[in-house]
């Protein structure tokens, strides 16, 4: 047997490995991990969220059939890779979607259907929050969420004893602990950077804004508590074991680590948690997290003041619309090269199209794409209404339609990421993650002129947040003797291979051009959301 399978194997049997889970938007991805942060094996499941009662959610059925199909397959991968049983883990982590909103009674039954990221039926809330708070308050955010529950007068708000996001609902039920990471909990309320808590003066304003309308909830004794990374977030219980894998087959009493937000897994997993570095994560939603030098001077409704797992803080961009459009396109051509009699499936598909976008004009040719599958906040669009859009002489060739496909799945994110260069916030770096970037030097280059800034891709990008979390696990592990980011660039990016683009100058003047046609298409958009139902 090769030596590395032999270690694989012994870290495997003696419990050095440490297992991550993530709860994506249409994938729950389990990653085992050993002490070198290596990947050991990994296994997934496919899902989507159902818009109910004009909201979006998954069941809580789903949450936990999801998560048991996804460690079912990760101990069949450690099986067919190592040859030995998965019976235990060194360290556990969770994460999942950020915001959104899972309200408990006090004897823990769910509520409502969870309701995530996705809706925007918060407008309400979120405007008075930012406006009584001073601080921006997004539609997603879990105390958006609560408080037009509040003002819609729910019933079930009578009843409310616990909210949390979907990690922190995963980790409550496998640890038995209420709490969250830092960087989780700051898509929940606003963290003080001093004290990594709830930031205390919001609170009691907060506090103060729902006993107007509900003088008997006060909604701070609702929240989870934070914890930065590295510290104890309990251990997997007998009935938290048997949750996710119901054969009996793994054991409980693995420490687990603070349960983290993609947002915050993404950084990790792309080394982007130091002042002037970031990161951006394109999956069904694309954002880009930018660590700050410091505070921002002005309250922006397109930024999200959000943290790093270690606490540091980070300006946020968050778009409710990513890849998805770019991938129904890319299943129509899938479709017509298999009636073609074409060979090769849908990798060779994408590849064959993301190149194609190389080729197209600078401008996109005059050409409009928007993604808008649900609402749209940076924007104002309260839904969403895909649309492809072209004048008589505008140039249609595939080149130019696929460049603007791409270009507009990055159209949202580049309108918020001038607001931060505005402000005066430098980029030294941008690291990106997810699918779209499998392709080599595609829609990293194009993300660079997008953005005018230089983009990383690395060797960890296709593992993404189920890593990022497997990761903070190990520290955990290994005793988080130092600070997060001393971890990062010394224990596990010190040999890392990252190809970096800087951007193109033909490729930004052109972007710049589409995107001045774009910001004026928008209103072709808000048309077809009046017009169509």
């Amino acid at each position: 047997m090769p030596k590395h399978a032999l270690d694989a194997t012994t870290a495997i049997t003696t419990g050095q490995t440490s297992l991550g889970v993530e709860l994506g938007s249409t994938r729950i991805k389990a990653c085992l991990i050993g002490p070198d942060h290596k990947v050991l094996a990994t296994g997934s499941h496919a899902w989507e969220n159902q818009f109910v009662d004009r909201l979006w959610t998954y069941s809580e059925e789903a949450i936990w059939e999801g998560l048991q199909a996804s460690i079912a397959d990760l101990k069949a991968e450690v099986v067919k890779a190592h040859e030995v049983a998965l019976t235990s883990v060194g360290s556990l982590g969770l994460s999942a979607m950020m915001h959104g909103y899972l309200a408990f009674d006090a004897d823990g039954t769910m509520l409502v259907p969870f309701r995530t990221w996705r809706n925007t039926n918060t407008e309400a809330a979120a405007a008075a929050l930012t406006e009584e708070l001073g601080f921006n308050f997004p539609l997603r955010w879990s105390a958006s969420h609560v408080y037009q529950a509040v003002l819609d007068d729910e019933p079930h708000v009578a009843e409310l004893d616990f909210i949390t996001t979907l990690a922190g609902y995963v980790h409550w039920r496998l640890t038995g602990r209420k709490v969250l990471g830092v960087g989780d909990a700051s898509g929940v309320f606003p963290i003080d950077p001093a004290t990594h808590d709830y930031d205390a003066t919001m609170l009691a304003g907060f506090k103060g804004m729902v006993a107007e309308r509900r003088p008997q909830l006060d909604v701070t004794m609702l929240l989870p508590q934070v914890l930065v990374a590295g510290e104890d977030a309990g251990t997997l219980t007998a009935e938290g074991a048997l949750l996710l894998d119901p054969t009996g087959d793994l054991e409980a009493g693995a420490p687990v680590c603070p349960p983290e937000g993609d947002a915050g897994t993404g950084m990790v997993a792309t080394n982007a948690v130091a002042p002037r570095t970031g990161n951006i994560s394109a999956g069904t939603s694309i954002f880009a997290m930018v660590v700050l030098e410091q505070p921002l001077d002005s309250v922006h409704e397109e930024l999200d003041i959000v943290t790093t797992p270690g606490g540091d803080l980070v300006a946020m961009v968050h778009c409710n619309n990513g890849a998805s459009e770019l991938g129904t396109w890319a299943s129509v051509f899938t479709e017509f090269a298999e009636a073609m009699g074409v060979q090769g499936g849908a990798d060779a598909v994408f590849e064959t199209l993301f190149k194609a976008a190389l080729e197209g004009e600078a401008d996109g040719g005059g050409l409009l794409a928007y993604n808008y599958l649900s609402g749209e906040p940076i924007t104002g669009m309260a839904e969403g209404r895909p649309l492809f859009v072209r004048t008589p002489g505008s140039r249609l060739t595939l080149a130019n339609f696929m460049r603007t496909q791409l270009y507009g799945a990055f159209g949202t994110l580049s309108i918020g990421m001038k607001v931060l260069h505005d402000e005066g916030v430098r980029l030294d770096s941008m690291f990106a993650h997810g699918g779209m970037f499998r392709t080599a030097g595609v829609a990293q280059r194009l993300l660079a002129a997008a953005i005018a800034a230089p983009v990383s891709v690395g060797d960890t990008a296709s593992e993404g947040g189920a890593w990022g979390i497997a990761v903070l696990a190990e520290y955990l592990r290994k005793g988080a003797t130092t600070g997060l980011g001393e971890y990062l660039n010394h224990e596990v990016f010190a040999d890392a291979a990252l190809d970096t683009v800087s951007p193109d100058a033909d490729d930004v003047a052109g972007y710049d051009a589409w995107l001045a046609q774009y910001r004026a298409g928008l209103a072709i958009e808000r048309a077809a959301t009046e017009a169509i139902s």
